[in-house]
């Protein structure tokens, strides 16, 4: 079978448009059960998560300098920094590790 990228296309668009529309046909009250609201309360961090770790570890030349800006992250995040105090420390702190380490 020859690759089309349009078929890709297609398929990616025909997925995303099923998330978003079968939960409004299959729900048709308000969700009451405490587990399921902490659910998907939780489900937007928890994807963003998951796209974001890999690529902080990756993208660094070192390892170990992409471990230490993920802490670094983590820790500013729970002293209740900004988003945009945390990205900017973690961006500066792996400049200057890469420097060093690599």
């Amino acid at each position: 079978m020859k690759n089309n990228i349009y078929v890709y296309i297609m398929v990616s668009a025909l997925v995303t448009y099923a998330i978003r529309v079968l939960p409004l046909l299959f729900m048709r009250k308000n969700v009451n059960s405490r587990f399921i609201k902490s659910f998907l309360y939780y489900v937007p961090y928890v994807t963003l998560a998951v796209m974001t770790f890999p690529a902080m570890i990756e993208t660094s030349q070192s390892l170990l300098a992409g471990i230490i800006t993920f802490l670094l992250g983590v820790l500013l995040a729970f002293l209740g920094s900004s988003l945009i105090v945390t990205a900017a420390g973690c961006c500066c702190a792996l400049f200057v590790l890469e420097l060093f380490l690599c």
